[in-house]
């Protein structure tokens, strides 16, 4: 499945507006169980959601972001489609374990969509954050993201 802060699928895109997702506090902690980070974020649960994802947003906040959940965990590829700004991409599995970290960068202007940078990763969700979130808060893989009604294993 291909990505532009959500998944490709044949439906039209059609912006949404930030009311339209449900919001949650993700918390990221080290194999420790120390807190390394909070980040408050909208949920995309559903295929246009995620096909939508964060293109239509102009900027986050330091502590803002996008949680990416998928049916089922898989290989996906995510890409800055109509982005503003650039992104930390986490892939986390099933249990909430982080799996891989991407720094995307933006795409020089008018970039067709075939030439985009899929960035690669293996679970269930995806976290999306501002670029540098993960140096900032020393946030790596193996490190673990909870959130109510999903609490890490």
């Amino acid at each position: 499945m291909l990505v532009a802060g959500g998944v490709a699928v044949t439906l039209a895109p059609g912006l949404l507006a930030p009311s339209e997702y449900e919001r949650t506090t993700v918390t990221v902690a080290d194999e420790d169980g120390t807190t390394l980070a909070t980040v408050d974020v909208r949920i995309a649960d559903t295929s246009r959601k995620r096909y939508v994802g964060l293109s239509a947003t102009d900027s986050l906040d330091d502590d803002e972001g996008m949680l990416f959940v998928h049916d089922a965990p898989g290989q996906y590829a995510y890409v800055m489609r109509d982005m503003a700004f650039p992104l930390d991409i986490l892939f986390v599995a099933p249990n909430g374990t982080v799996t891989r970290v991407h720094h995307a960068e933006l795409p020089p202007p008018n970039t067709p969509e075939s030439a985009l940078e899929r960035y690669r990763g293996r679970g269930q969700y995806v976290l999306e954050v501002p670029y540098g979130y993960t140096n900032r808060t020393g946030v790596t893989v193996g490190d673990t993201l909870s959130w109510p009604g999903r609490a890490a294993e």
